[in-house]
């Protein structure tokens, strides 16, 4: 069909009919060498070595048709078998979905296979992902006794996908990160001493403590009023368990986030403080970040380690990006409300939607904080 129209663009399509009375042989020979040289340069090569003894146009249009719309039951048994294992995948564009669709049921139409509008509007139904359950549940309850048409079914996913990229938007996702770059921390001791020895501007820094501007978490004179809790001076890393009374339950799985993100580094590990540069927002806002590390958070179902979570003061809520999971080799899957996250065989977290966010269940007892070679550990 494709090459029909390009033929047709061309004006080269009247070489797949009889040759017409006003024509010269030579006229017509060239137009149909033309022809050919189209439908050939549009073809792949391992297509294209099979209708090679094709001597013109019409000849090269009839070998195709018997090779891929000739109604034998070997293509009718291909194009079912393509049209049932046929799934939207989270990541896929609805409308390279929908038109994939399309070109399945139109080549079945072409082998004599047709379906009525209702059942091709609940081929496109069943072949959404798991994350659009609640929408084919609204459908379904809602038809009337006249059912419903593919026209009607296609531009209500279409609907449905634009609402929400525009739902992820307003959530405030994370779209890029202006500049800057993460240093690793020096692992030996003359690292730790260059790096204590440099001065660092607190003048216009917010404490994660006390809020109070003007100087470091490290300097906050609140300290005094901490516990101390005695640690072993091994080698070993030695593992704490503590109640934290930030918002550490509130994080959020974020589809458009391009990394995971929170309002606070007082909870991360292998923490690097420093200019990171900034993060636009989908409101065109810039935020600044300023520190990076990874966090253990402590879920019903275990221990989830999220690297690599940049600090940004000015969120209200913790991000965790589903796109930077899927880049890890994690699965996230979505369904009736509830979503988790698969590594291989094991279950790292779940948790619920809530309105209209899918936040992750935290119990009470926080986050786990280690520590390493220290003699006395502090926290709050």
């Amino acid at each position: 069909m494709q090459i029909e129209d390009l033929l047709v663009q061309k004006d080269l399509d009247v070489v797949l009919g009889d040759k017409p009375e006003k024509m010269s042989d030579a006229d017509w020979a060239g137009l149909d060498r033309k022809a050919m040289s189209v439908i050939r340069l549009s073809l792949t090569k391992n297509v294209a070595f099979n209708i090679l003894k094709e001597k013109t146009a019409k000849g090269i249009m009839d070998a195709l048709s018997n090779m891929y719309e000739k109604p034998s039951a070997a293509n009718k048994v291909f194009l079912i078998r393509e049209l049932v294992n046929t799934r939207m995948k989270e990541s896929t564009s609805v409308t390279e979905h929908i038109n994939k669709l399309n070109s399945i049921l139109t080549r079945l139409a072409s082998v004599g296979i047709k379906f009525d509008d209702e059942v091709q509007a609940l081929l496109l139904l069943s072949s959404l992902p798991d994350s659009w359950s609640g929408t084919i549940t609204a459908v379904t309850g809602s038809v009337g006794p006249d059912g419903f048409t593919f026209d009607q079914i296609r531009d209500l996913v279409l609907g449905e996908d634009v609402r929400r990229k525009s739902l992820r938007e307003s959530s405030g996702e994370l779209l890029h990160v202006g500049r800057g770059r993460r240093n690793s921390r020096g692992s030996g001791s003359g690292n730790r001493r260059r790096s204590q020895s440099k001065t660092r501007d607190s003048s216009g820094v917010t404490c994660w403590k006390c809020k109070e501007v003007g100087h470091f978490r490290n300097q906050c004179p609140n300290d005094k009023k901490v516990n101390i809790a005695e640690g072993s001076a091994s080698d070993e890393e030695v593992t704490l368990t503590c109640c934290e009374e930030s918002n550490v339950d509130s994080w959020v799985m974020d589809f458009g986030a391009s990394f995971h993100a929170t309002h606070s580094g007082e909870a991360l590990q292998n923490l690097v403080i420093q200019d990171f540069g900034k993060i636009r927002l989908a409101d065109d806002r810039a935020l600044e970040v300023t520190g990076m590390g990874d966090i253990v958070l402590r879920t019903p179902v275990g221990f989830w380690t999220l690297k690599d979570v940049r600090v940004v003061l000015a969120l209200k809520k913790s991000l965790i990006s589903v796109w930077q999971l899927d880049e890890q080799g994690h699965e996230v899957k979505f369904r009736d409300g509830q979503w988790k996250v698969v590594k291989g065989n094991l279950v790292m977290a779940r948790g619920r939607k809530s309105g209209s966010l899918y936040m992750v269940d935290l119990p009470s007892e926080g986050v786990t904080v280690p520590v390493q070679k220290r003699n006395k550990v502090r926290f709050t």
